[in-house]
């Protein structure tokens, strides 16, 4: 245990170490948060050693109330501000009459439009201006995710893109929740293991991975939104701003 946590220590300091690069080097930067355990860590970071950082929230219209509820939660625990962008009301009701509420269950093909209206579309608004973009992803959560690479360029937003806890494991995630407090859904509680919007996630069973319960009717080479999507760009290769890795 007593090696664990010295272990932690180092990536807690790595990640902090970034964020204070972050700042010094790519403002404006923002987080951008879908209030997951991975996320309201880089909150509680962002908030002790980097308060520079701007944090935002996309709203897709679905979210289960439990999100609604932290987020509410988490301005009050971190007084950080917390940006909240929704889908362009006019592109969601045409998609809505034409295929219906829950045409992402239809096909692949649907959910990709559904995500694009409700995610990517305000997520272009919200990275408006900005130098850099941060997430909460790690390599663990999925197979979509396991050559994530702690800083990025993200060829579709043109701007820089980390994340800081990529190699952390689930273990490292949760206990440092346990250890600083930090807020967390009650959904995991519950056996959710990611979280998204409402109709789209459930609960994991033993042996899954972590991403298994968003879109489960999906083949998991499928399970992306848009918003990470990998977009390799020559010549604009990213490195740890100590060189380390």
């Amino acid at each position: 245990m007593a090696v664990q946590n010295i272990a932690l220590d180092r990536q807690i300091a790595e990640a902090e170490n970034l964020l204070r690069d972050i700042v010094r080097q790519h403002a404006p930067a923002a987080l951008a948060s879908s209030f997951s355990a991975e996320d309201m860590i880089l909150l509680d970071m962002i908030a002790g050693a980097a308060p520079e950082i701007e944090v935002f929230t996309l709203d897709t219209g679905r979210l289960p109330e439990e999100t609604y509820t932290l987020i509410a939660e988490s301005r009050t625990h971190y007084d950080h501000p917390i940006r909240i962008y929704t889908p362009e009301s006019k592109t969601l009701e045409a998609y809505m009459d034409r295929a219906g509420p829950n045409a992402f269950y239809a096909s692949v093909a649907c959910r990709v439009e559904c995500c694009a209206i409700r995610k990517l579309e305000p997520l272009r608004r919200a990275l408006t201006g900005r130098k850099a973009w941060l997430t909460g992803q790690r390599q663990e959560q999925s197979v979509t995710r396991r050559s994530l690479a702690i800083a990025e360029w993200d060829e579709a937003n043109s701007l820089h893109k980390f994340n800081p806890l990529a190699e952390w494991s689930r273990a490292d995630v949760w206990r440092y929740i346990g250890d600083r407090n930090v807020p967390y859904s009650p959904l995991y509680d519950r056996g959710y293991a990611s979280i998204g919007c409402a109709p789209c996630t459930r609960p994991v069973t033993v042996g899954e991975d972590e991403r298994a319960g968003r879109w489960w009717w999906e083949e998991p080479e499928q399970k992306e939104c848009g918003l990470h999507l990998p977009r390799p760009s020559p010549g604009k290769s990213e490195t740890h701003p100590k060189g380390e890795r």
